[in-house]
């Protein structure tokens, strides 16, 4: 008899530190794409939800991280929608363009994990997994697109 993985998604952290305060000219070309990418998000085949502050279209104005640092947080339905999205839309011109808006990471800035369907991840477990991922390396609790788990594995080790 084989064992059934529960149904997952997959969630997904981002955190950027800001070059400059999110109201300084240099940073208005990101600004400017902000609602495009996230309605191009929104309408993306196999995303579940992100992460807006109340009242407003983004998280932009929500600083979990730091004063500068903002985050981007989602569930989608696997890991290739979220790949998807990211490197085959729109978002691809935000992602070449990061070097004018953010400073370069010096740790890992992005973590993904499997969560059960229906799970929408607060700000704090997600920056937990990041933190974990800092501390430990990819493991199927907190992983990159480079070094990923499958569902079938984050369930194997227990949490799913």
């Amino acid at each position: 008899m084989t064992a059934s993985v529960p149904a997952a998604h997959l969630a997904h952290l981002n955190v950027a530190t800001l070059r400059h305060p999110l109201d300084d000219p240099r940073i208005a070309p990101f600004v400017a794409l902000l609602d495009s990418v996230n309605a191009s998000a929104d309408a993306a085949p196999g995303f579940v939800w992100r992460l807006v502050e109340e009242g407003e279209a983004d998280a932009t104005g929500l600083r979990p991280a730091g004063d500068n640092v903002i985050v981007t947080l989602s569930v989608w339905e696997s890991r290739q929608a979220l790949w998807d999205f990211t490197y085959r839309s729109g978002h691809l011109e935000a992602m070449q363009r990061r070097r004018e808006w953010f400073e370069r990471p010096r740790e890992a800035h992005l973590v993904l994990w499997w969560v059960p369907v229906g799970h929408l991840p607060s700000v704090e477990e997600a920056l937990e997994r990041l933190t974990e991922l800092r501390a430990h390396g990819p493991s199927p609790r907190a992983f990159t697109f480079t070094a990923p788990f499958t569902a079938a594995e984050r369930a194997l080790d227990g949490a799913l």
